[in-house]
């Protein structure tokens, strides 16, 4: 699994796209009849809908299951690229070709679970679970493109080098088990909001499958999957609340990010960047102006809290870093003294 396929991964990404959409049209033709399954009244923001009143040991273990061999093929797949085939190539390799099968066959997988037992893992564990893995990856990205781009306005924070090291080894373990659990903490119903969400799960999953690859490392497309959950939180909000409701917040709170921090790794120049923040500005005053200013503070709240928990990442991550980092120095061979040609 390790050779080089003649298939450039960049290719992989445009076709993948568009697959995806099919892919995402089939679940909502599937999901047609799934309409007639009876779910309880809904209950507040801890609540998630869908899930059944009464659910019995097969529901809940098809899902379990489920979720567990995607985890474990996953992470099977992610160590052995990290063992066998660390080279970053422009063709896939074998173990790319290997995990688009897979997770192709486990999202066919869950369809097939949803029809027979409906549930997802959300019968069992809170909705927060699942929100929170998808901020969790995005944070981690912040704290793993730091050095490249920068933090604020294209200029690094001062965290160790080794945090930033261990993070870029083992990300991708995190990341698959965030958009793991997500894809199966939902049963695959037609929703508007699971649709724009299963969209963007196939999109990541896509990323990950592509794994040592120069699509992997793309900078065009790595920002455009984190600016994917701006649209979802945003289309997400407009069909909960309604165009009145709390979009401008998701809205413009994902893009503050992107103007603080995600542009700064794209090669831009200043004049570009300094006309993506007034286009920010303008756009973020002019919805504000009917919605009332004073509440427009309200849209650094995604910001501060990525940030937050960032720091808070930092810091736990610092002891296991420098742990890490001294184990893996011992375990390099110790380098040999010059010699002096003048003592020969």
């Amino acid at each position: 699994m390790v050779n080089e396929t003649p298939f450039p991964s960049e290719r992989a990404l445009i076709l993948g796209v568009p697959a995806v959409a099919v892919l995402t049209g089939l679940v909502w033709l599937l999901g047609q009849s799934l309409t007639d399954v009876t779910l309880l009244p809904d209950q507040g923001a801890s609540w998630y809908y869908w899930k059944l009143p009464e659910p019995t040991a097969w529901t809940r273990l098809s899902a379990w299951f489920g979720y567990a061999a995607h985890q474990i093929v996953s992470w099977g797949l992610i160590w052995w690229a990290q063992t066998h085939a660390r080279r970053y190539t422009r063709g896939l390799k074998r173990v790319n070709v290997v995990a688009l099968a897979a997770n192709l066959g486990f999202i066919g997988l869950h369809e097939l679970q949803t029809h027979l037992f409906y549930d997802g893992l959300a019968q069992d564990v809170s909705i927060f679970s699942s929100q929170g893995s998808v901020v969790l990856l995005l944070v981690v990205v912040l704290l793993m493109e730091n050095r490249r781009r920068g933090l604020i306005a294209g200029k690094p924070m001062p965290i160790p080098a080794s945090i930033g090291d261990f993070v870029r080894r083992y990300h991708g373990f995190l990341f698959s088990w965030a958009i793991i659990y997500t894809f199966w903490y939902h049963p695959m119903v037609t929703t508007s909001g699971h649709l724009i969400g299963f969209f963007y799960m196939f999109l990541l999953l896509i990323q990950s499958s592509l794994m040592f690859t120069t699509a992997h490392t793309n900078r065009w497309w790595t920002v455009s999957l984190e600016l994917m959950v701006a649209v979802h939180g945003t289309l997400v909000a407009v069909m909960n609340s309604g165009p009145g409701g709390a979009w401008p917040k998701f809205l413009f709170g994902f893009l503050a990010v992107f103007v603080i921090t995600q542009m700064h790794g794209l090669g831009l120049g200043p004049t570009t960047r300094w006309l993506i923040l007034g286009g920010y500005l303008a756009l973020l005053i002019f919805v504000y102006a009917g919605r009332g200013l004073s509440t427009v503070h309200e849209v650094l709240r995604v910001p501060m809290a990525e940030y937050l928990v960032m720091a808070v990442l930092v810091l736990l991550l610092w002891p296991v870093a420098a742990v890490w980092q001294r184990r893996r120095l011992s375990r390099q061979p110790a380098a040999v003294p010059p010699v002096d040609q003048a003592r020969i």
